[in-house]
């Protein structure tokens, strides 16, 4: 059995959003998460903001966010 626990901070965030499902998708060797708000995505234009996450549409609807060097950027010091 997995005891392992995780920081549940992003929770309140997650709750925020206007979607009621989202999807992940984590590549390890790519060290890139994928979200989905609505499968499949059927985005027909993406935009790379200054914050450097690749911003998915649907027309104006937002369908997905790609966020690359995930772990790397996101990733918090482990506890002491």
């Amino acid at each position: 059995m997995d005891t392992s626990t995780i920081d549940l901070t992003f929770v309140p965030e997650l709750l925020r959003l206007p979607y009621s499902q989202v999807w992940s998708d984590y590549d390890e060797g790519a060290d890139v998460l994928y979200l989905s708000f609505e499968k499949p995505q059927c985005a027909n234009d993406s935009v790379m903001e200054e914050d450097g996450n690749i911003y998915h549409y649907r027309d104006s609807r937002l369908v997905g966010i790609t966020l690359p060097n995930a772990r790397t950027r996101f990733q918090q010091s482990p506890p002491q």
